[in-house]
């Protein structure tokens, strides 16, 4: 525990950091910029500092690329780190291959370190080194060092120096990382279990009741807790309520995908939620309201119809499911583990526990606020540790990694994402949103349409639609995604195949879009504010 604080007080050090750092000498290279913003970074080129170009989206796509052959480059490594998580299943294969040669190995030497109470294991590093490049959530900060190799090649350190420390806001990755840890602890998982038991046992709490009602509820849920809380918890108790009885394949990635759209989309009934949706509100005039009678309901009616549709499809397999979880089919029992336990937790503790949650979200847009309450949260969970499992950083620091990377490679991605958004017609504009979401983060994609001027209502919403529509595809479409992959990957065997995952949400994501195009939006308009967003500058990909 003594180790977790210090890393966790290094985590409150770098959340402190740009404060002090932003008082450097360092002049921006930009000025005046749109919103009177400024970059210090000479790349990437503001977008509004391309020449209107006449012609086709291709040929805009084009000037910029012989403009700038750096944007290329960017371009071409981001498409790379995509290709490496399709083959970080095959990557780790030939770890495991590599750790097993190793320890025959060690058989055949004879006496061995770890023989010893104070000896540690003797370790392949060939195979250390391939299991961490078969990490997905490893993949995207991988790839950051050969940006930075580019940046420095066109531009120079300096420049690659000021662009992720003053030009990027990490502001994200690190709430995940406090957001991840908190929603998985003990009392939280018990206190939303709880709720939720109350719709399971409308199905008797057998895997399946569970499982419908986790996949509707928990997505919901997001709209208040924020999606990478939802996402969660959501994972956590389909881990413990279903994927513990090894569902068939099928259905495994059925669910998992599922549950990535339904989380994608589950948070538009607030306007703070969901990444997409808080990047453009401000901006827009979008409140809670605007979102709920415009996307929140139509959302609901998806997620409903998608997971009943995957539940009546599924049925046999869900009950087969039930009957290994009784033993009654094949007399096998699945006793809980001691992380599992039933024992009761006091009800005072599991309210401090959402306290806690409740003031991570409350100031997830100050990370010396929800770090440093964090740090208290530790504190309380060694006071109370009888009542708690062991916190675990390492999925969550992993997350945080991953969407940090996603930070980094997002931003130098506008020159090619803004022109199809500008070119599309509503309709077309909504399916490419929708595709484009599936390579890269889909708060990125409307932060772009933000900075577009004169776009029109039915714009705005084809694009937002578009975006969280597409969040369930991959695991870089959406930042929660990362965090449910973390949580289910060890059920599947050598880890989430990226095309199954793709296929199992293809059919969901489908239906919700349907949902956001045929069903009618309510009477709430737009209340343009007169002041910038505040939170306008905190995006994962400008």
């Amino acid at each position: 525990m003594k180790s977790k604080i210090l890393l966790l007080l290094v985590l409150f050090v770098f959340s402190i950091a740009p404060a002090f750092a932003s008082g450097a000498g360092t002049e921006p290279a930009y000025t005046d910029l749109k919103g009177g913003g400024e970059q210090y970074s000479k790349f990437p080129k503001p977008l509004e500092l391309y020449g209107e170009e006449e012609g086709s989206m291709f040929e805009t796509i084009k000037a910029r690329a012989a403009e700038d052959p750096f944007n290329v480059v960017a371009t071409v490594i981001f498409l790379l780190a995509i290709c490496h998580t399709f083959v970080a299943i095959p990557i780790g294969k030939l770890a495991h291959k590599c750790a097993h040669e190793h320890e025959e190995r060690l058989k055949l030497r004879g006496p061995r370190d770890d023989a010893h109470p104070d000896g540690e294991p003797e370790v392949s590093f060939k195979a250390t080194i391939l299991h961490f490049l078969s990490e997905v959530e490893a993949v995207f900060g991988i790839w950051v060092i050969a940006l930075a190799a580019a940046a420095t090649y066109f531009y120079s350190w300096h420049d690659f120096e000021v662009y992720v420390s003053k030009d990027k806001v990490f502001t994200e990755p690190l709430f995940v990382v406090v957001i991840m840890a908190i929603a998985a602890s003990r009392p939280v998982l018990r206190f939303a279990e709880a709720l939720m038991s109350k719709a399971a046992a409308l199905g008797k709490g057998t895997p399946a009741a569970w499982w419908l009602s986790v996949l509707i509820i928990a997505p919901i849920l997001g709209s208040f807790i924020t999606e990478p809380g939802a996402m969660t918890i959501g994972a956590m108790l389909l881990a413990k309520k279903f994927y513990r009885f090894n569902p068939p394949p099928l259905l495994a990635y059925a669910t998992i995908g599922l549950l990535f759209v339904n989380i994608s989309v589950g948070g538009t009934l607030t306007h703070f939620a969901a990444p997409p949706v808080l990047m453009v509100a401000g901006k827009w005039g979008w409140d809670t309201l605007f979102m709920l009678e415009h996307f929140g309901w139509k959302a609901v009616v998806g997620i409903v119809i998608s997971s009943l549709l995957y539940f009546i499809f599924f049925r046999k397999a869900l009950f087969n499911i039930a009957d290994k979880a009784d033993g009654c089919e094949d007399g096998e029992l699945h006793p809980a583990s001691w992380v599992e336990r039933e024992t009761p937790i006091p009800a005072w503790v599991c309210g401090v526990h959402v306290a806690f949650l409740g003031w991570t979200v409350y100031t997830a847009h100050y990370p010396v606020l929800f770090v440093g309450g964090f740090l208290f949260f530790l504190a309380f969970v060694m006071a109370t540790r009888h009542h708690q499992n062991e916190v675990s950083l390492k999925s969550p620091m992993l997350v945080g990694f991953f969407l940090a990377g996603l930070v980094v490679h997002g931003g130098v991605q506008g020159w090619w994402i803004a022109p199809i958004i500008q070119t599309l017609s509503d309709q077309a504009l909504m399916l490419g949103a929708t595709i484009l979401t599936a390579f890269n983060d889909n708060a990125a994609i409307t932060y772009l349409a933000s900075q577009v001027d004169g776009i029109s209502s039915s714009a705005k919403h084809a694009v937002v639609a578009g975006a969280v529509t597409g969040g369930g595809l991959t695991v870089i479409a959406n930042a929660p995604n990362p965090a449910g992959q973390s949580i289910l990957s060890r059920f599947f065997k050598d880890g989430v195949s990226p095309l199954y995952l793709f296929l199992g949400a293809l059919l969901p994501t489908i239906i919700v879009y349907l949902c956001f195009i045929i069903l009618p939006n309510g009477p709430a308009k737009e209340e343009l504010p007169t002041v910038p967003a505040v939170h306008e500058e905190a995006t994962p990909g400008q």
